[in-house]
């Protein structure tokens, strides 16, 4: 039998083993779905050498940069994005890195999106923020990242002006803040400036309607969580898996 698996650090909680071993019960798969909770990337070799059956990975926070040292080879958008979120072990036991998330969260924005959403302020600046920039890149919509630390390029939390906030009337939250159990909180944006022109896409989706989707409710802005971009890179991870190369 084939296994895959989820390596994340507090990962309980995850959509992608009960969304795998449902598709593989469904449909007749060989195959089942694990979570290899790790409190260190260090541990990564371990799980390689005691899962010899292991044919691939979906890799998420806080890992999914950390991963790339362990990695043979990236494919070209994975390398551009540099993060990664699924691993597949080819049969010569190399491990090529990719990344479906720009793919999900493309595929999952795209029936939202209006002509007034050409600027977004993406919040957070790990990995899943690194792969939404490049989707956005792909879309032709400008974007700014917002981030607790200053750098060239980016808006910190206290810089989000009245004028600002009209400016950018989509925003997208990469950061955990808000994932059960911790449901009270949300990245500190002034969500009192939300209109209804706002689109705001949280890419958390435990629990289904985060703080920060609340409060943007309240202001009549439109509202979307993560779900619908993972179960997009989920299938995208497992055409990747089973391509014959």
């Amino acid at each position: 039998m084939k296994t895959f698996g989820l390596l994340g650090k507090n990962i309980a909680y995850s959509f992608s083993r009960n969304y795998f071993n449902k598709k593989f019960a469904a449909e007749s798969i060989d195959a089942d779905y694990k979570n290899f909770d790790l409190e260190n990337i260090d541990q990564f070799p371990e799980i390689l050498q005691n899962t010899p059956e292991i044919k691939g990975f979906n890799i998420t926070i806080p890992y999914k940069e950390a991963i790339l040292p362990y990695l043979d080879e990236l494919d070209t958008n994975a390398k551009e994005i540099g993060a990664v979120n699924t691993i597949k072990i080819k049969e010569d036991g190399k491990l090529i890195g990719y990344n479906t998330d720009f793919y999900g969260f493309s595929e999952a924005l795209k029936p939202y999106l209006q002509s007034h959403h050409t600027k977004a302020l993406v919040l957070g600046t790990g990995g899943a923020s690194k792969a939404v920039c490049f989707a956005l890149q792909k879309l032709g919509i400008e974007f700014t990242p917002v981030s607790r630390s200053k750098s060239l390029n980016n808006f910190l939390y206290s810089e989000l002006t009245p004028a600002i906030m009209e400016e950018y009337s989509l925003i997208i939250n990469c950061t955990p803040l808000g994932t059960f159990p911790e449901i009270e909180q949300f990245p500190p944006i002034p969500t009192q400036y939300l209109t209804s022109k706002h689109l705001i896409f949280d890419l958390i989706y435990n629990p289904s309607h985060t703080k920060l989707m609340k409060l943007a409710l309240n202001q009549n802005a439109e509202v979307t969580n993560g779900l619908k971009m993972l179960e997009f890179q989920a299938e995208k991870a497992w055409e990747i898996w089973n391509q014959k190369f």
